[in-house]
């Protein structure tokens, strides 16, 4: 049986040891660390990916004006041109390699289908470079560009991905789309 002083000593071992708040950071934020880190990375690949897609649209834009004012058109740009065009305005960002254009053009009077290039979680896009003859100005073109931008935070319970989603391979495909009539 222990003795009343050890009891004693025990007791006051145990209250010091309550009142000791050396070290209870440290703890706090190994215990809070975590969800915030995921947080914070979350927040920046969002970040990322709306200036990734601004970034894209604005290449569009700018691209697609060379049909717009029959810049493209009319000086015999190629499909492969055409993308380089693309490409050389967001390389900063985006490898041309990710990059699919599609350039459409619809008789005035006609119904526009837009087809979405995801089907069920893949991608797979039916592209083609139809711009408009030159200096023809009765017909509406829309050029449209498709990037897939890998993910990385998706592990951690956040998942913006909109292709293969829940796989090692997640990515979320950003979308430009310009239309216009030639001018």
């Amino acid at each position: 049986m222990p003795s009343a002083s050890s009891l004693a000593a025990t007791k006051k071992a145990l209250r010091r040891f309550r009142r000791n708040r050396r070290g209870s950071a440290a703890v706090e934020f190994a215990l809070v660390a975590p969800i915030f880190f995921a947080l914070l990375f979350a927040i920046i690949e969002t970040a990322l990916v709306f200036f990734a897609g601004q970034v894209l649209e604005t290449g569009i834009q700018d691209s697609g004006r060379l049909l717009f004012t029959n810049q493209a058109n009319c000086n015999g740009m190629t499909q492969v041109d055409f993308k380089q065009n693309v490409c050389d305005r967001i390389s900063a960002l985006m490898s041309c390699s990710g990059l699919d254009i599609d350039v459409r053009s619809y008789p005035q009077g006609t119904a526009i289908t837009i087809t979405d290039p995801i089907n069920g979680g893949a991608y797979a896009g039916n592209f083609v470079y139809q711009p408009p003859a030159c200096n023809v100005t009765d017909q509406t073109v829309v050029v449209r560009g498709f990037y897939q931008w890998p993910l990385i935070v998706t592990g951690l319970g956040y998942n913006i991905a909109n292709i293969g989603r829940g796989t090692s391979s997640s990515k979320r495909l950003l979308a430009a789309t310009s239309a216009f009539r030639p001018q």
